[in-house]
């Protein structure tokens, strides 16, 4: 694989790397770099801004806002919007619902929903993993029955990331409980999280945000044009959705920026005569984490380039499961470095530095790395049956 970039490819990439530095509020940018947690005006701020500009939805349909882009030109996209720290447009529109509409969704839906999911003027949230259903995705158990112009709606969604910010929600819903294979008789509804019936529970997590939710459903009324694509074929549009959530949990970028925080907090860090960074042991470790971020984005490289025509590729499996675990690595490399200052949390007048406290709350959010867009022991399943063929 070549490596050096082509003059145009160059060109291209300093364009971006000006505009998200230059465009992008530094205070949020800091945020993200640093680890402190992003307000709802932050990442509204970020998303609308690359939506001005174009770059919200660049792997969109050209009709709903996507650029003719090259694979390597929407990898720099990517690349260089982590590298510089610029939160990524809201995941749940623009890599999930979004492709899945303007894939599957009827032009009617279309018309309807891709303009306001484009620029964030509708905010999504995800309603797929139940209470006994969560890898095991496909025993779903929250069922929606036909009435007339509408389906009723009843169950229960466990961990729905933000949804207390969301207007929207794109839930599975089982309509048809007698299909032969549990993955049949499912389809994908979208609604408005004000319906009457849908009510809203914090989780709080163990690093002590609310960031997740339990969603409950009470004979919620759905008009039925709001179904996506055709009843009971749901489980398509799903393994079409968690492909593009998979590639997207890489975060390639995102994992270089917090070894290079790492290497800047070693470097402050006392060790006998000199600072940590400079210990061999400790650079031996970068170096490898280095390393196997290297062949990582190499992988995610050819994936990208060999996707075609929407379909989900299965290698993004390999992507999720490499690069959840490299994200952990680099949170429990921090914490390491922070050692017992990282103990304390929030904790005021106190020589624990800030960022030292940050790292055990990141360390322990970034467990669900390995869990979420299907868990490390499921991808492993998908690449021995589907990729190895065993």
């Amino acid at each position: 694989m070549k490596l050096a970039l082509a003059p145009d490819a160059v060109a291209f990439r300093d364009e971006l790397r000006k505009f998200y530095r230059s465009e992008i509020p530094a205070e949020i940018r800091d945020k993200v770099k640093y680890g402190r947690e992003l307000s709802r005006d932050d990442i509204v701020t970020a998303h609308k801004t690359l939506h001005a500009n174009g770059l919200a939805v660049p792997n969109w349909p050209a009709e709903w806002g996507g650029k003719d882009w090259t694979p390597l030109q929407r990898h720099i996209w990517e690349d260089e919007m982590q590298l510089a720290c610029v939160p990524e447009p809201l995941t749940f529109n623009a890599n999930m619902i979004g492709p899945v509409i303007a894939q599957f969704g009827s032009p009617e839906l279309k018309e309807r929903f891709l303009p306001p999911t484009a620029a964030l003027d509708i905010w999504w949230c995800q309603g797929f993993s139940e209470p006994d259903a969560g890898s095991d995705l496909a025993s779903l158990r929250t069922t929606a029955v036909r009435d007339g112009d509408s389906y009723i709606v009843n169950g229960q969604k466990i961990w729905t990331t933000l949804a207390q910010y969301a207007d929207w929600i794109f839930c599975l819903v089982r309509t048809n409980p007698d299909a032969p294979k549990k993955q049949a008789g499912i389809s994908m509804l979208l609604f408005d999280v004000n319906t009457p019936g849908v009510t809203i529970r914090p989780i709080k997590l163990i690093d002590g945000h609310h960031e997740v939710n339990e969603v409950f459903f009470e004979n919620v009324r759905v008009p039925a044009d709001q179904l996506v694509g055709e009843e009971n074929m749901g489980w398509t549009y799903a393994k079409f959705l968690l492909g593009n959530e998979r590639t997207g949990i890489t975060g390639v970028g995102r994992t270089k920026v917090k070894l290079a925080v790492a290497k800047e907090y070693a470097a402050q860090t006392k060790l006998g005569a000199g600072t940590l960074l400079q210990d061999p042991v400790f650079g031996a470790r970068v170096a490898e984490l280095e390393n196997e971020l290297l062949a990582l984005e190499l992988t995610l490289l050819r994936v990208v380039a060999n996707s075609a025509e929407g379909k989900p590729n299965p290698v993004s499996s390999v992507l999720k499961l490499r690069g959840s675990e490299l994200q952990q690595a680099a949170t429990e490399l921090l914490l390491d470095i922070a050692g017992p200052d990282a103990l304390p949390v929030n904790a005021e007048a106190i020589a624990s530095p800030d960022w030292a406290q940050r790292s055990g709350p990141g360390y322990l959010n970034f467990r669900k790395t390995t869990i979420y867009g299907g868990s490390s022991e499921v991808q492993r399943t998908i690449i021995a049956s589907t990729i190895l063929g065993l």
